[in-house]
């Protein structure tokens, strides 16, 4: 792993060990928590490892621009998350997918709700040892027009409540970045307007999954994984993360070092910035998977960040 990732990881760990952290009903036990048999996840482009374009024929999203079909320059979060967990990965999220039944890029692609039913009705009994990925919410306010969030947060309170209706323990839940920080969005007229949307989206999604608690059974765990925080961290401290830009997008300022940019286009991060995002996600996981010492704030954090680094030995080397 390159130096800058060293670096970014304890950043990273000492961030999970003190950002309030909502677990619903019981905790896992390390073993079960880092022995996942399988990771589905269900959204937009930021999870999508090539859903759109082998559903377009390769045509969408154009290979010259995005290497490997992803909206990105090389692989995304989960592709970097699941060697780290050690389990295989399926993701049916698609570009331009909302969290209702509108698919912002491609009409005939599935959005959240759809892609959540097709996975019930194939498995009406769900794997209660996979982790499950929910992470969408952006296309309804950049493509969709949506302009409050009671209705995305609906969708994903269903899309939760119809995993765990199947049997789903594991759920790892997503927050948005600050919209209006994107470099499609910054400095520019509507980038007030969709950070209150972003914030007023995170605030009753974290409110919402604490009143999940008497809804679900004891044995689910629904995990929040706050990408606001990291991405206002990185866009704040750039250097930490290895990043020489955090604002401007690589793709449209043709530059020659990719990785040093957190963004690849006006709206989705670099492989480079994806790649922080797993760190964080496994970060976060690992602080769920070890039961809060009875001890000072500072031996907690020096417990999360020895996780952080014994797992960095273990590890080489305009829609969403």
């Amino acid at each position: 792993m390159p130096m800058r990732n060293v670096f970014a990881q304890i950043r990273i760990a000492a961030i999970v060990s003190t950002a309030p952290v909502v677990i619903v009903a019981a905790s896992s036990n390390p073993a079960e928590a880092f022995n996942f048999s399988h990771i589905y996840a269900f959204g937009d482009s930021l999870s999508d490892t090539g859903s759109t374009f082998n559903t377009t024929g390769g045509t969408f999203p154009p290979s010259l621009l995005y290497p490997g079909g992803r909206f990105s320059n090389g692989p995304v979060w989960l592709e970097y998350l699941a060697p780290r967990l050690g389990a295989p990965l399926t993701s049916f999220a698609f570009g331009g997918a909302t969290t209702g039944t509108v698919n912002t890029t491609i009409p005939f692609l599935p959005a959240l709700q759809s892609q959540i039913s097709s996975f019930v009705s194939a498995n009406p009994v769900a794997d209660p040892n996979a982790l499950y990925v929910v992470w969408a919410g952006a296309n309804d306010y950049l493509g969709a027009g949506v302009q409050q969030p009671s209705e995305p947060i609906s969708n994903l309170t269903n899309a939760v409540l119809s995993l765990t209706g199947i049997g789903a323990r594991n759920i790892l839940v997503a927050n948005l970045p600050d919209l209006g920080q994107l470099p499609g969005s910054r400095n520019t007229d509507n980038a007030p307007g969709l950070t209150f949307l972003s914030n007023a989206h995170n605030q009753l999604l974290s409110a919402t999954i604490a009143a999940l608690r008497p809804t679900v059974q004891p044995d689910v765990n629904l995990i929040p994984l706050d990408i606001n925080f990291l991405v206002t961290d990185a866009i704040a401290h750039p250097s930490t993360y290895g990043f020489t830009n955090a604002i401007n997008s690589c793709l449209f300022t043709a530059c020659t070092t990719p990785d040093t940019y957190l963004f690849w286009d006006n709206l989705h991060p670099t492989t480079a910035g994806h790649e922080q995002i797993a760190e964080f996600a496994f970060s976060t996981l690992n602080a769920q998977a070890v039961p809060e010492p009875v001890s000072t704030l500072g031996v907690l954090m020096a417990g999360a960040l020895m996780g952080g680094l014994g797992a960095l030995k273990r590890k080489s080397a305009c829609k969403l």
